[in-house]
């Protein structure tokens, strides 16, 4: 038996999550067993645990859609008992039990060895969030853009994924503007290394088809009229990396930005990506992630503290990542 958090779903159809025993003997199929030593809470986390989005999709269910540890048992080739892992998506906390568990087992394919410029919290104050943020940098460069293209722009600036970015790029050298509802923040996140910080209302009203020209890239984790407005105001061939929806699913834009100044949308898809861009994601963390300015943005909680903290979560009262320490 192993501690867990366990969601379950009622007759009504609401979910009921707790902190409870688990058994071993009912972890998925894999090759590896791994035993947890950190997690986190991703927005994705806190839907599935609140029950605000339909996340899960087999019950019951161990949320989590990454995890930090070690290896305890392994059939795969590329991993041994001790090994230092980290594995972010892969449908955790969807369609197989997750990490904000004391165990898991896993395929060895979605397995990546946690980085040597990491220590197993780290990789979880990064998490998928930050792992996101650096597969959106990769694809900004990716698209051309360099630090004397112009200022980037970051929305959900105080997210996860938007502190992260911020840290990034600042580090690569390019001009960053944090864009968040909650100004109140702006110290926090120019310590980050934004070099100014923009309120979110400016873009909460409907986007005109074309607007001013001001960002020479964009990273959006927000979606809906916010993407909309963003992709108003792009320079002529500039990227937008799209990884978030915290603000809908839904983008009341036209086809203007696209063809009218060559605006490039590129998706941002972390679950199932394969094994060398997640390794090209944690080198350039390693290389221009801050340990100090990620500690700054980083809370840590125990088990026990996961469910609360998912409700602040949803209701915009966190701020960075949230690392969860798995109790044995």
């Amino acid at each position: 038996m192993f501690k867990a958090l366990v969601l379950n779903r009622a007759e009504d159809k609401s979910t009921q999550a707790a902190v409870t025993e688990a058994d071993e003997a009912d972890l998925p199929e894999g090759d590896v067993t791994v035993a947890v030593s950190h997690s986190t809470l991703n927005y994705k986390d806190g839907l599935a645990i609140t029950g605000k989005g339909p996340v899960v999709r087999s019950w019951p269910m161990i949320p989590g859609i990454d995890f930090a540890g070690t290896v305890t048992e392994s059939r795969h080739a590329d991993f041994k008992a001790g090994d230092a892992v980290v594995l972010n998506g892969w449908g955790l906390g969807e369609t197989r039990w997750g990490g904000l568990g004391a165990r898991a087992r896993v395929s060895g394919d979605w397995l990546v060895p946690l980085p040597s410029a990491f220590s197993a919290a780290q990789a979880m104050a990064i998490g998928t969030a930050g792992y996101t943020a650096a597969l959106s940098v990769l694809e900004l460069e990716r698209q051309g853009l360099t630090p004397d293209t112009g200022p980037v722009l970051v929305t959900g600036a105080t997210g996860g994924v938007g502190g992260v970015a911020i840290i990034l790029l600042a580090n690569k050298g390019f001009e960053v503007v944090a864009m968040t509802g909650n100004t109140a923040e702006a110290d926090y996140l120019k310590g980050l290394g934004a070099a100014d910080v923009m309120d979110r209302a400016e873009y909460a009203n409907p986007a005109k088809p074309l607007g001013k020209e001001r960002w020479a890239g964009a990273v959006d984790a927000v979606g809906s009229v916010t993407l909309a407005n963003v992709l108003s105001q792009m320079k002529y061939f500039s990227p937008v990396a799209a990884c978030g929806l915290a603000g809908g699913m839904d983008l009341p834009s036209s086809v203007a930005p696209f063809i009218l100044r060559g605006v490039k949308l590129c998706g941002i898809e972390s679950v199932y990506m394969p094994k060398p861009a997640r390794l090209a994601a944690y080198d350039l963390m390693a290389q221009h992630l801050d340990p100090a300015k990620l500690d700054a943005m980083t809370e840590t909680i125990g088990l026990s503290d996961a469910i609360p903290a998912a409700g602040r979560l949803m209701k915009g009262q966190v701020r960075g990542r949230v690392v969860v320490e798995i109790e044995g």
